[in-house]
């Protein structure tokens, strides 16, 4: 009974042949992880993922904090799509939640509404003088990441395992609201049980710690940030999601989500500034990684071209944990030589 309840919250996922459309904000704050990503899909894995550069935004942030109209966004939506079908693919791979979001909620949207479609059509080939086809699969990359996870941990020379002790490194997971809230049979585990990092935490031998805010909202929440009198709000939204994962001890957060991901590390630095306190036992923060930055992590991948220095919380303590190989020189380093640098905050305790 138990295994057919289950089989619900599963979602099909293709193996292989992708029109890849990346993050806003993980090009910005951690681009790393989208490289790291598409060498991990490409080069371990070889498979066939396309990007065009004529891509862009999906328009979620200003969608969602009611800046730009509906109809807008599915003309952008439209147009990302007449790329994809214009390189001869179907199935979409989206590295952002919210974007995952966007699209499955404007197929969502002209399925019910097939009018919508209609005027969709007909003002893309107006603008562009483009078509497009709905995709057959759309799929965030944390679900290809957990698809093929057995395989990478079969490859990966770490674990998420603690090398003096030997015991499991505790995890906890945030899952962005956008991945299985929206709709939650699009996500594995749904927004009930929550899978997609979980699954991959425990399949690199780390132990994911179930803690009360786990499926509360890391805080960003768009309106509850960016507009700048709601702020407070988001402040105590964050303050909420620590003080719920503090007393379980946790070595590391995993997310799915680029904001989540940028708001989680930088946002332990603004309530570190506020309160004059951090979450962990020593008053460094709690590191974050991405799916992508902890797999390729596990991969053996430099951790500084992963662009693990671009975190506010440093990672040196988790990598020692691990026993990752790195050169504590070369974390700076630019293309053109060695690099200076950034200036170190003074509310959390920081490696020079």
């Amino acid at each position: 009974m138990k295994s057919l309840l289950w089989k619900e919250y599963q979602k099909e996922v293709p193996d292989d042949k992708y029109f890849f459309v990346r993050s806003c904000i993980r090009q910005t704050f951690f681009p790393g992880a989208e490289t790291s990503l598409l060498k991990l899909l490409r080069e371990e894995l070889k498979l066939d993922i396309f990007e065009d550069s004529r891509h862009t935004t999906c328009t979620g942030i200003g969608y969602h904090s009611d800046v730009v109209p509906l109809e807008t966004t599915m003309t952008v939506v439209a147009r990302q799509l007449a790329l994809m079908t214009e390189a001869g693919y179907s199935n979409l791979l989206v590295s952002c939640v919210t974007s995952f979001g966007i699209y499955l909620e404007m197929v969502e949207v002209w399925h019910h509404h097939p009018e919508m479609l209609e005027r969709t059509r007909e003002a893309l080939w107006k603008a562009t003088r483009r078509e497009f086809e709905i995709p057959e699969f759309i799929v965030h990359t944390s679900d290809l990441v957990y698809h093929f996870r057995e395989e990478f941990a079969s490859r990966a020379p770490y674990r998420l395992v603690n090398k003096e002790s030997g015991k499991p490194l505790r995890v906890v997971d945030h899952v962005g609201c956008h991945y299985a809230k929206i709709f939650p049979d699009r996500g594995f585990g749904g927004a009930e049980f929550p899978s997609v990092l979980s699954g991959l935490v425990e399949t690199f031998g780390g132990e994911n710690i179930d803690y009360p805010e786990r499926r509360h909202c890391c805080g960003f929440g768009f309106r509850h940030y960016l507009l700048q009198e709601n702020r407070g709000y988001s402040v105590s939204n964050s303050r909420v999601k620590f003080e719920s994962m503090e007393p379980y001890a946790p070595d590391l957060i995993v997310t799915n989500c680029p904001g989540c991901n940028m708001f989680l590390d930088r946002w332990q630095y603004t309530l570190a500034e506020m309160s004059g306190r951090t979450y962990d036992a020593d008053g460094r923060g709690i590191p974050v990684l991405s799916h992508e930055e902890l797999t390729a992590l596990m991969m053996g991948y430099d951790p500084w071209k992963l662009g693990l220095q671009m975190h506010q919380v440093q990672l040196e303590p988790l990598l020692d944990k691990i026993g990752v190989v790195y050169e504590p020189g070369k974390k700076y380093n630019l293309l053109s030589g060695p690099g200076k640098g950034p200036e170190l905050p003074e509310v959390l305790k920081v490696i020079p």
